[in-house]
């Protein structure tokens, strides 16, 4: 007898996957599949982009298995009520019906869509680092800055479904412009491509995260100085949200968290300054215990685990 199936679909500044996710959190052997999407790209490309990775991993499913649901991740900012998405990060897309576009292809399954960051924070608390948390910020660190929260077990209350949306929150003493509008926003200081913007305008000669990941690791000094840079103001935004919320782990996720390891201690020192406040600098910062699969995950959860939805 099968066990239970959800389609998991996971839209980014970078690119979107698919994937299909049984009800333990592990991906189908074979079923992953990615394609590009980027600031660049026509909705066409999008949507094409889209198709193909559902369809992909469709093709995986056992013969005679219906699927239980699909779950959909994107970057925000979203429109959960009516299943529509405007990412930031991608302009050919605003209030575009991505879940009904999913919804085309997988007819016989419900499709619930969420932001990319409660997905991570529901993975978390699921299967990966924040196992037996109450409250838990789950957070990306890559193309741009998500998050979402897990508040006393469950899903926080949202009316849009963009609660938790700490990259843009302003972080104090940047005043880096952000393309929300605002200045200071976490995203625009600490995200991959800002971060290695702001190295180059001191002479880093790389173009990606990967290349100032190598940097660091020779020591070069920009790289240096660009990691301190981001993980202090994630350490900023994170102090903050402690002391809203009174977290009990913040789990980070994404391609730029994995630039070095000193990323995590920079922000955990910044934390560690609120020493006059223990509930605050008792919040455990670590990395995603699910690697890359975590946003796949998350929005497997929305499937497998409607329970967490608040």
């Amino acid at each position: 007898m099968h066990r239970a199936l959800a389609l998991a679909v996971d839209f980014g500044g970078t690119k979107v996957e698919a994937a299909v996710v049984d009800d333990q959190g592990r991906l189908l052997p074979g079923s992953r599949h990615r394609r590009p999407t980027g600031a660049g790209a026509t909705s066409a490309e999008l949507t094409t982009a889209v198709r193909e990775v559902v369809v992909a991993a469709l093709a995986s499913l056992p013969d005679g298995v219906v699927l239980r649901g699909a779950g959909i991740g994107a970057a925000g900012p979203v429109d959960a009520e009516h299943g529509l998405v405007s990412p930031l990060n991608v302009p050919a897309w605003r209030d575009h019906p991505l879940a009904a576009s999913v919804a085309a292809l997988v007819p016989e399954a419900p499709v619930t869509l969420r932001i990319d960051g409660l997905c991570i924070a529901l993975a978390e608390h699921w299967v990966g680092a924040g196992r037996g948390a109450s409250n838990l910020l789950g957070m990306i660190v890559s193309t741009g800055v998500g998050g979402g929260l897990v508040l006393g077990g469950r899903a926080a209350p949202s009316p849009t479904g963009n609660a938790g949306h700490i990259g843009h929150v302003e972080v104090g003493g940047f005043d880096d412009a952000c393309a929300c509008g605002g200045r200071g926003c976490l995203e625009a200081v600490a995200s991959g491509p800002r971060t290695v913007a702001w190295a180059r305008t001191r002479g880093f000669s790389g173009s990606t995260g990967e290349e100032l990941a190598l940097a660091h690791a020779a020591g070069d000094p920009v790289a240096i100085a660009a990691v301190a840079r981001a993980g202090g103001a994630l350490g900023h935004a994170i102090a903050s949200a402690a002391n809203l919320l009174d977290l009990d782990v913040v789990a980070i996720g994404g391609g730029f968290s994995r630039v070095s390891p000193a990323l995590f201690d920079h922000a955990r020192a910044a934390v560690a300054g609120r020493t006059a406040f223990p509930f605050v600098a008792r919040v455990r910062i670590v990395p995603s215990g699910l690697s890359d699969e975590g946003p796949l995950i998350g929005a497997a959860a929305l499937v497998h685990r409607p329970e967490l939805l608040a």
